[in-house]
């Protein structure tokens, strides 16, 4: 097939996570790169009609532009590897583990990555072992500000920053809001940085490094999807040798998870300009405000042509 050749794309966009309505937008603007880029796109939900359609039709490839559990949780990839349809991404082991967060922090903190320090509670461990008690370990344990957030999931949903430790209660119930474990840890405070990831393995190549300063000072939900409320430098103003530590940093997370194709490591540098790894994102947001658009811009590229190279690299590993 010439690299002329359009192909035949479905992007997957919207399910029923918390998410939805950011996949929507992320799944709109991937469509009109692709047929920007001469691709035959139909954008469709993952829905109980999805599998059969794709097994009937079987398009030249698929591009999830799913957010949340119904995308990023490795079921859904598996499924598609299974029924043989090129698919952007990850595989759905190396989804399962940076999709739980404190998985993807292990293995990144074995390979030599700082990980700020955590406590790890399951829902039912809090219950069975009494709130009080179990709150007054993690505060004895755990001094200063900290940061409370699911276990799994994204778009800062569920997360809280307790400086004031009688907020800690609610910031576990609104944790366990969003997932069955939450994670308590250290906050670390430092200039929050987005590095974004495409290829493989060792041809994977770090985009320009993307700086976040939401005007609330915190990257929330509201900070992340309502333009105007975050400023961003693209490149970032940090040094260039920290600039280069963190880029890095996120190559290597990208490795040691085994993610493919794309993703999106997001960590904070500290004021000795150590980066400290938050999570690693395998199906980043792809809207109008998202981070990863705005580093494939910042260094030079376009949409159109980042996912045309997606595309193409899963139809040829499927060859």
């Amino acid at each position: 097939m010439s690299e002329s050749t359009g192909l035949s794309v479905v992007v997957l966009a919207g399910g029923i996570s918390h998410e939805r309505d950011v996949s929507l937008r992320s799944g709109r603007r991937v469509a009109d790169a692709l047929i920007e880029a001469g691709h035959r796109v139909e954008v469709r939900d993952p829905d109980a009609g999805l599998l059969p359609y794709l097994a009937e039709r079987r398009p030249d490839a698929v591009f999830p532009a799913l957010h949340g559990s119904s995308g990023e949780d490795g079921s859904l990839l598996e499924l598609l590897a299974a029924l043989g349809v090129p698919t952007v991404g990850s595989t759905g082991a190396a989804a399962r583990r940076a999709w739980s967060k404190p998985v993807a922090s292990s293995l990144v903190a074995q390979a030599g990555i700082a990980v700020p320090e955590s406590i790890v509670l399951s829902h039912e461990a809090f219950r069975e072992l009494g709130a009080s008690s179990v709150l007054r370990v993690v505060r004895a344990a755990m001094q200063g500000d900290l940061v409370v957030k699911p276990a799994s999931g994204g778009s800062a949903q569920g997360v809280s920053i307790v400086d004031d430790p009688t907020e800690l209660p609610r910031a576990m119930v609104e944790a366990f809001t969003y997932a069955e474990v939450a994670v308590v840890e250290r906050r670390i405070v430092g200039t929050e940085i987005a590095v974004a990831v495409i290829g493989t393995g060792d041809e994977a190549r770090a985009l320009t490094a993307v700086e976040i300063v939401p005007t609330t000072g915190v990257y929330s939900f509201q900070e992340r999807y309502n333009a105007g409320e975050t400023t961003f430098f693209a490149p970032s103003r940090l040094d260039d040798a920290v600039v280069d530590a963190a880029t890095d940093a996120a190559l290597l997370a990208h490795r040691t998870l085994g993610l493919r194709d794309l993703s999106r490591v997001d960590l904070i540098v500290d004021g000795q300009g150590t980066p400290w790894f938050l999570e690693a994102n395998v199906l980043p947001g792809l809207t109008e405000t998202s981070l990863l658009p705005l580093a494939i811009e910042a260094s030079g590229a376009t949409a159109s042509a980042v996912y045309d190279e997606l595309v193409r690299a899963a139809v040829a590993r499927d060859a």
